[in-house]
């Protein structure tokens, strides 16, 4: 008895970018509770503060908990702008999972998801590439800062993220 076997193969194509993702999103406000999370090249301390949209000048800025501005990244630095979100046992998840009484495993149960914009960046002063993190507190906030800020950079959508593609070459 024979025995036939097929084998699919798959091959990566190029999808067009995803441009309907966020048409639902609401703009983001003129100020945006954050915690910055590191990144920046002279600045290693989380600080909290606020994120700012400077269209006069067209930078995003971040403020620290003092109202000085710290971080300024000029729109046409950005490179991409990504949402990402990671997941931790909360403290007292922790202290309940570690207790020696029947059931204390489900503490592990009691997660944090914490929201982070992600923004990869030209530094025009060092002459450098850098990416920065700011903690932003929930999803929806999370999501209109990222479509507010790729829209007013002029980048390209992809999904959830936004990048500025890179310039074509012509050859003679």
């Amino acid at each position: 008895m024979a025995v036939l076997s097929f084998a699919t193969i798959g091959f990566a194509q190029p999808r067009p970018s995803d441009t309907a993702a966020n048409t639902n999103v609401k703009a983001a406000p003129a100020i945006v509770a954050a915690k910055y999370e590191g990144g920046m090249f002279g600045y290693r301390d989380k600080k909290e503060g606020t994120l700012r949209f400077d269209d006069a000048n067209k930078r995003f800025l971040f403020f620290d908990k003092d109202q000085r501005e710290m971080i300024s990244i000029p729109y046409a630095s950005l490179l991409v702008i990504a949402p990402t979100d990671r997941s931790s046992t909360s403290t007292a998840g922790t202290i309940i999972s570690n207790a020696p009484v029947f059931g204390a495993g489900l503490g592990r149960l009691l997660k944090d998801k914490k929201r982070y914009i992600v923004i990869q960046f030209d530094d025009p002063d060092a002459n450098v590439r850098g990416v920065v993190n700011f903690r932003i507190q929930n999803k929806e906030m999370l999501e209109s800062v990222i479509h507010s800020l790729g829209t007013k950079a002029k980048l390209t959508q992809r999904g959830d993220s936004y990048y500025r593609p890179r310039p074509t070459r012509t050859t003679i």
